[in-house]
């Protein structure tokens, strides 16, 4: 009979013992469990989400400014190098096309119409000059020459007869007879008349 208390003693108190070391580790660990996958995933899920947003947003907000700053200044200087280069092109390339224009067209059209006037001018003064003064010196000359010799023949011619006439019809009638007298008006300064006056003349002259 005390054998059979000590067993059952012994059977039950090895049954509450293993009851409590059950109960106390299935609770100790359930709550170490809880607390530390609580407080680890907290914390590590805090730390991780603080430190890793914390690098993410540092590292993204460098890069990305970094990079965009950069690649923002290196278009942008592309751009205003491009624009300018252009800008600088298209304005050079109109600016001499049009000074070259503008040049060869005024220089052309001024020299143009400068020597076309100086030559016009100076041709039509020449020659106005040259031929007015040939056409009056031809025209003196020969207007002068003919009207002197004219004049003079015609002077000569009636100076002599008005001089001569008193002794001119005594030789007249001596050479050509009674009937030369009478033909005085009408051979009167013809070349009949030159011809007999000249030979009487020579002839009163010996």
């Amino acid at each position: 009979m005390l054998a059979y208390l000590l067993t059952y003693s012994l059977t039950y108190l090895i049954y509450l013992l293993t009851h409590l070391l059950t109960c106390l580790l299935t609770y100790s660990l359930a709550c170490l469990l809880t607390y530390l996958l609580t407080y680890l995933f907290t914390y590590s899920l805090t730390y991780l989400l603080t430190h890793l947003f914390t690098y993410l947003l540092t590292y993204l907000l460098t890069y990305s400014l970094t990079y965009l700053f950069t690649y923002s200044l290196t278009y942008l200087i592309y751009l205003l190098t491009h624009s300018l280069t252009c800008l600088l092109t298209y304005s050079l390339t109109c600016l001499l096309a049009y000074l070259l224009t503008y040049l060869f067209t005024y220089s052309l059209t001024y020299l143009l119409t400068y020597s076309f006037i100086y030559l016009l001018t100076h041709l039509l003064a020449y020659l106005l000059t040259y031929l007015l003064t040939r056409l009056l010196a031809c025209l003196l000359t020969h207007l002068l020459t003919h009207l002197l010799t004219h004049l003079l023949t015609h002077l000569l011619i009636y100076s002599l007869t008005y001089l001569l006439t008193p002794w001119s019809k005594v030789l007249l009638e001596k050479l050509t007879g009674s009937a030369a007298s009478q033909e005085i008006p009408r051979i009167f300064g013809t070349r009949r008349f030159i011809t007999v006056l000249t030979s009487a003349r020579h002839l009163s002259l010996s």
